[in-house]
């Protein structure tokens, strides 16, 4: 008796996935967008943002007349801000949002969907998207389009060159202790305080410890709606909202070239 052939039974294959971008959208103009940037966009299915309660979102401001009919978008809130809760909480509530987050992200994905987190500035630059990236990325294949930061767009507003020649820049979280701060910046060449806010006094304070307040700019909303920028010392009472920096320029070409100034 001939014994049945057996044919093997292919392995089942997964289904194919969406693919992953993040996309910086830039600090505010949305002449300042790439061209990759909106073609990425547009090409997706599912266009996420993050936004505070109650707020459009800045990098969706900046897209929203982007958005075809056909495309969904997927709105991300932030259930708190730093203001609303002290440090521990607040860290413990965000972390459990960016988890959520993703999770919401990845269902997209699992559908076959390709999605465009849309986030201002940078996504690797202080950027909301990397804590999905970090989530997400080694499950899916993913692109990040990098977009143009607001310590550009604040240097070009200010007309003031922030490094030259040999010098360094320094980058800072306005929210370190105030002691932090000042000890980070002495000796500095050229500085950026970032994401200012309602730390602007202490920022003042280290800077002029520093004695590098005569040499400083603030501004905030760079290069968007309600673009300001004045000395730093011009900014006693004045409410920073959180998008706003303060630039300590280097003084290597003033030096060089001291009749040019």
């Amino acid at each position: 008796m001939t014994e049945p052939t057996v044919v093997p039974t292919a392995a089942p294959t997964a289904a194919p996935t969406g693919h992953l971008f993040g996309v910086g959208v830039g600090p505010g103009d949305p002449e300042l967008l790439t061209f990759k940037a909106r073609r990425v966009i547009g090409a997706c299915d599912v266009v996420a943002h993050f936004a505070a309660r109650n707020r459009p979102g800045n990098a969706w401001a900046i897209v929203e007349p982007l958005i075809e009919p056909h495309q969904r978008v997927l709105r991300l809130e932030y259930p708190v801000t730093t203001d609303a809760v002290e440090r521990a909480g607040y860290e413990q509530a965000i972390a459990a949002f960016y988890d959520h987050a993703a999770e919401q992200v990845a269902s997209e994905l699992d559908t076959g969907c390709d999605v465009a987190v849309v986030c201002e500035g940078d996504p690797f630059f202080y950027g909301s998207y990397m804590y999905l990236h970090h989530r997400l990325a080694h499950r899916y294949p993913s692109t990040v389009v990098p977009g143009v930061t607001s310590v550009s767009a604040a240097a070009a507003a200010a007309g003031q060159p922030l490094v030259s020649l040999q010098e360094s820049l320094t980058i800072l979280p306005g929210v370190l202790a105030p002691d932090v701060l000042k000890e980070a910046l002495a000796g500095v060449d050229a500085a950026v305080v970032m994401k200012v806010g309602r730390h602007l006094a202490d920022v003042r304070e280290a800077l002029a410890s520093a004695g590098l307040a005569d040499q400083a700019w603030y501004v905030e909303r760079a290069s968007g709606a309600g673009e300001r920028i004045l000395p730093l010392a011009d900014t006693d009472g004045v409410d920073a909202p959180y998008f706003s920096l303060v630039l300590v320029p280097g003084a290597g070409l003033a030096h060089r070239y001291p009749d040019r100034r």
